[in-house]
């Protein structure tokens, strides 16, 4: 079997999920009922004999064993919490997902799920924006699918191998590629891991409290009790982690934090305060009951490898309209949120807010 072989087939049929692999094995998942059959133009190799239930549930478990050996080798005297972070980030729902991503891996899903479809397209497109690579998870929520694609593929390769995870390794690491690494995770720390660690340095107490405000999940961070920021989205862990990022900037300016921490803090402040400012925006105009604010491209240059864009963004309040050009940036969707960014600023400095 290749590294990544195409003639294996991740299909969603009746009451069950199914991978088959190019030879002899298949590894075997409930999935939602009602998905279409497997077409009858594909030729499906004949399912083996059951394998004790031990077996099969070390093969569901097989990314998780290879990225465990991998860390321990090439992190020998990390510890263990550091460890335990690590191993996280490589195989939870969000980076199996980009990898599916990566590799195109959805369009081998037997389906007739066009709300599914619509999801996986809108975190493709968010994961192919991204610049670098994303330890913790970015603006939209993972569909847990994408995961479970990868997962079930390694799986049948694990049996296919007799579950030899040295050969597994070989086969699949590939497809894993980039990895998380300890140097990501010491420039992109975990927001709600670091918030927790920050206040129980400074013997206070944490508190995360969630709710929903009709469409929304709101996600408010309490310190010893007293309220300290929220952060909402759609998905609840989302909610949770901009809620985290807003604390940690507040809190940062009270407490005491050393050189390194400093650093990652000035990161979070600056990315946070751009990357949610066009929607905190739209949210101030509503709450004012002012028009939505208006974005237009005020600027196109560069060639198409390296394009920039400016924006700029016009509110209209009872006192009249508004103008606010953003900064230089490589994507529309930063240059509005730039072009906003400044304009919350020009708005609480002239006291509109």
């Amino acid at each position: 079997m290749n590294p990544i072989d195409p003639a294996v087939f991740f299909y969603m049929g009746g009451s069950t999920t199914t991978t088959y692999s190019s030879s002899k094995s298949c590894v075997e998942f409930h999935a939602p009922p009602g998905w279409g059959p497997v077409p009858s133009d594909v030729a499906v190799a004949p399912r083996p004999p059951p394998r004790p239930s031990a077996e099969m549930e070390a093969a569901v478990g097989a990314v998780e064993r290879i990225i465990g050996n991998h860390i321990f080798l090439a992190y020998p005297n990390i510890d263990p919490g550091d460890l335990s972070l690590l191993r996280s980030a490589n195989i939870s729902t969000e980076k199996l997902a980009r990898v599916a991503v990566r590799h195109g891996l959805y369009r081998f899903v037997r389906r007739n799920a066009p709300a599914l479809d619509e999801k996986v397209r809108e975190f493709a497109e968010s994961v192919y924006n991204e610049e670098d690579a994303v330890a913790h998870g970015g603006s939209i929520k993972a569909p847990k699918v994408l995961a479970d694609i990868v997962e079930s593929i390694a799986a049948a390769i694990y049996v296919d191998v007799n579950f030899d995870l040295q050969r597994l390794w070989v086969i699949f690491r590939g497809l894993l590629e980039p990895m998380v690494t300890l140097e990501d995770l010491m420039q992109q720390p975990q927001p709600v891991t670091m918030l927790f660690e920050l206040c129980q340095k400074h013997g206070k107490q944490v508190d995360i409290r969630h709710w929903r405000d009709e469409s929304k999940n709101v996600a408010s961070v309490y310190v010893d009790g007293k309220f300290v920021a929220s952060g909402s989205s759609e998905h609840k862990e989302i909610a949770k982690l901009n809620a985290a990022k807003l604390a940690l900037c507040k809190l940062s300016k009270s407490l005491p934090i050393t050189n390194g921490l400093s650093q990652i803090m000035d990161g979070i402040s600056e990315s946070f305060e751009i990357e949610g400012a066009k929607q905190k925006l739209h949210e101030l105009c509503g709450k004012k009951k002012w028009p939505k604010p208006v974005y237009k491209i005020e600027k196109e240059e560069g060639p198409a490898h390296g394009r920039t864009f400016v924006s700029s963004v016009q509110i209209s309040t009872a006192n009249g309209k508004l103008f606010m050009m953003g900064d230089d940036k490589s994507r529309v969707r930063d240059a509005d949120n730039s072009a906003a960014s400044l304009m919350i600023r020009a708005l609480q400095e002239s006291d509109f807010l």
